[in-house]
């Protein structure tokens, strides 16, 4: 027959193993709320996107990882994600509807016959533009350029053009990657 003092033990270490799978359980049905939380943030408000090419650089390079808010209002200078057909491009926004651009030969960008500030440039240049200057931006579209004016395709080309509020995927604000680069962008 076991003693008082061995009942007991056992009582203890029942009761131990009870309040550990009570814990175990609630730890994971919060873990996986959490996780479905981030996922439909992630996917719902605050899209992780990945870049690729050399139109955006200096501002960002090929493998960066940005995250992006989902939004339609946008100033001067902010970068915009948008879809062309299947594809997701990062450019900068320069114009929005009934506004007009003029890119001199040099490259020097001008809205409404106001000379942009661009300090985010390395160098100026018209690039592949196939479309007539002063452009008025259609009603419900915006004008975008990239960074890497001499390589990049964009609203000066009709393959890409002025962008429409259905193509925009968000407004691009922060760099998770590479960490050395990690933080708010402009």
């Amino acid at each position: 027959m076991p003693e008082l003092q061995q009942l007991t033990e056992e009582l203890k270490r029942e009761r131990y193993k009870d309040r550990y799978k009570k814990v175990l359980k609630s730890t994971s049905y919060t873990l996986i709320v959490v996780a479905a939380v981030a996922v439909l943030t992630a996917t719902l408000l605050m899209p992780v996107l990945r870049t690729y090419g050399s139109s955006m650089t200096p501002t960002l390079t090929d493998g960066n990882i940005v995250l992006s808010v989902k939004t339609s209002n946008f100033e001067r200078g902010d970068l915009v994600a948008f879809y062309v057909g299947k594809k997701l491009l990062v450019k900068r926004y320069i114009a929005g509807p009934g506004e007009w651009v003029r890119i001199d030969e040099d490259g020097i960008v001008y809205v409404n016959d106001q000379k942009l500030d661009e300090p985010y440039l390395k160098e100026r240049a018209l690039g592949d533009c196939n479309i007539e200057f002063p452009y008025q931006v259609p009603d419900g579209q915006i004008f975008v350029l990239g960074d890497h004016r001499s390589v990049s395709l964009d609203s000066r080309n009709t393959a890409v053009g002025c962008v429409a509020s259905e193509q925009i995927e968000g407004k691009i604000v922060f760099r998770v990657w590479p960490i050395k680069d990690f933080g708010t962008l402009n």
